[in-house]
């Protein structure tokens, strides 16, 4: 028996060890070169570097004039945004994400042309300031039956009209619960219309796929998602929702302090914009507004 012609084949006979695959890069196939670290990967950073855009314009509305402006980063509450615009520390600005996606901001510092927008604290509520004033109402006999806010005997709460109503900000924080892909993920509302809303996630989810919105009790919206910036995603919701259902869902109290992310923080003031001098009420004086509304 030859051993040899058995291993290596003599024509006929079978092949017992096949031929060695080449090792190393391919001239043809650029996949195949091995680039080397020089250090390992520590973490895993690809919920962060999702945060980092490239070439990503947004509208940005300063002064009533709209702009184009380069989104750098978004992530946190926060944006980083560079434009040939001058602002000042502390103006506010309203940057336009894509549908239903428009948050206010405060300019919170200035490098050259780059500005870090930090974002409102409380759910903007895109409607009528009466119907914004109706859905208030509720929620705060809903959620805050206990609050005492007592005016003084000679004091008569103030007439109000539209504008009035609109000129100071809630102090109400929405959050709710995504269903998306068979994951629920905790998800903070920062905008909210009868056709949309922007929500805040900490997980990234797919453009263009049907998702649930849920608020509270009864609070189910379908919705499609339509746009994805950074933590940011557009909600289309598929019919009208009805704002009152917000009152079924119990907001929180928007802090007196924000905490700056990571890529803001070394450049940040210690001071937030979002302070009683930018016209914030307290859940007390919003109680004392809708007075009015809540003697009907």
């Amino acid at each position: 028996m030859n051993i040899r012609a058995k291993i290596l084949g003599d024509g006929d006979s079978p092949v017992l060890v096949g031929a060695k695959k080449p090792k190393g890069a391919k001239a043809d196939k650029l996949e195949t070169v091995v680039v080397p670290r020089e250090d390992r990967r520590r973490s895993n950073s690809r919920h962060q570097d999702r945060h980092r855009l490239l070439d990503e314009q947004v509208g940005l509305a300063y002064k009533g004039k709209a702009r184009k402006v380069d989104l750098i980063n978004l992530s946190g509450g926060g944006a980083m945004v560079s434009g040939a615009f001058k602002p000042k520390l502390w103006d506010q600005v309203e940057l336009h994400l894509g549908e239903n996606g428009t948050v206010e901001c405060a300019v919170c510092w200035i490098r050259g042309d780059r500005f870090g927008l930090e974002f409102a604290h409380e759910t903007r509520l895109d409607c009528s300031a009466d119907e914004q004033a109706k859905v208030l109402r509720e929620v705060v006999m809903r959620s805050f039956p206990d609050l005492q806010f007592e005016l003084p005997a000679t004091a008569e709460p103030e007439p109000t009209n539209d504008e009035q109503r609109g000129d100071r900000r809630h102090p109400l924080i929405w959050s709710g619960v995504l269903h998306h892909r068979d994951a629920k993920i905790r998800v903070r509302v920062r905008n909210i219309s009868t056709t949309g809303a922007m929500i805040e996630s900490p997980d990234p989810v797919l453009v263009g796929g049907q998702a649930i919105l849920e608020l509270g009790e009864d609070g189910f919206i379908p919705a499609t998602i339509a746009w994805l910036v950074g933590d940011e995603v557009g909600l289309r919701f598929r019919s009208k929702f009805d704002m009152a259902q917000l009152a079924r869902s119990r907001p929180e109290v928007a802090p007196a302090k924000w905490v700056a992310p990571d890529y803001l923080r070394a450049k940040a003031t210690n001071d937030s914009p979002w302070s009683a001098n930018w016209r914030r009420m307290s859940l007390g004086e919003l109680r004392q507004q809708l007075e009015g509304f809540l003697k009907r």
